[in-house]
């Protein structure tokens, strides 16, 4: 055996940690408060998570710029740039989830956080286990846990001058312009795209868009909806494409035509 390849042989148990690094989902842990995020790191890491923390907005950013973020815990008091503001940064330019932490209880509070694009919201003091169920829940809807679309990987839904990229999780709008979404977002309208001309309970969307084992409840539905209608609807206060069956759920309207992307 050369030298090099006894170098290599010693080496090797510190080449595969570092795959396997490479490989494990990445989170992000951005809170001010140093326990947390140790705690987290610990109990994340030992779950199989790869765990970086970062204590301000300017850290978090500075950790995108490094590498993969798969998913951010976000805290929502935050020193300069609170965690509202930070999701609403995130959620203009980037699909990646985030679940926000808060002291504060107030259910409106939860609301708002939604309504800026957080996937999902915790209140402290919480439980970590019930933290990493929610942290795999979403993991799974980002990754895979979504229903199947309507057309294959390589086909763009057209409807109402909307481009649809499921792909991409993106909108292109008639004249081009990309508007990014939410998972949230994205979930609810690959579960409108798929039942055309039907109406869905909030029920029926909780199961398809988020799954029961998020925790949402009716009046989250409402707010994704709300927040879907501002992205796609001509005017959101007079809804056509989502409307509203009182009693019933909502039905989505436009009719939906598959363009493959080779037809383009």
């Amino acid at each position: 055996m050369t030298l090099c390849d006894k170098i290599s042989e010693a080496f090797r148990p510190v080449f595969v940690i570092l795959a396997a690094m490479e490989q494990a989902t990445h989170i992000l842990v951005v809170d001010d408060h140093r326990e947390i995020r140790d705690l987290l790191a610990r109990f994340l890491g030992a779950q199989g998570f790869r765990v970086s923390t970062a204590v301000n907005g300017r850290a978090m950013y500075k950790q995108l710029e490094d590498g993969r973020i798969d998913l951010i815990v976000l805290d929502r008091m935050l020193p300069g740039d609170d965690g509202l503001t930070l999701c609403r940064q995130l959620r203009a330019t980037s699909n990646i989830p985030i679940i926000m932490l808060t002291a504060i209880g107030d259910p409106v509070d939860r609301i708002i956080g939604l309504e800026v694009g957080a996937d999902d919201y915790v209140t402290k003091p919480f439980d970590a286990h019930e933290l990493l169920a929610r942290i795999r829940a979403v993991l799974r809807r980002v990754q895979g846990g979504t229903p199947e679309p309507v057309a294959s990987p390589d086909t763009v839904l057209r409807f109402a001058g909307w481009r649809f990229h499921a792909d991409r999780r993106e909108l292109e709008s008639a004249d081009g312009v990309i508007e990014p979404l939410s998972t949230g977002e994205y979930d609810l309208l690959m579960a409108f795209v798929q039942h055309p001309g039907r109406v869905l309970s909030r029920d029926r969307l909780i199961d398809f868009a988020r799954g029961r084992s998020a925790a949402i409840n009716d009046r989250s539905i409402d707010t994704q909806v709300m927040r879907l209608r501002r992205k796609i609807e001509p005017d959101p206060k007079s809804p056509t494409l989502i409307k509203t069956v009182w009693g019933g759920g909502y039905l989505f309207t436009p009719e939906i035509v598959p363009e493959t992307i080779r037809e383009r």
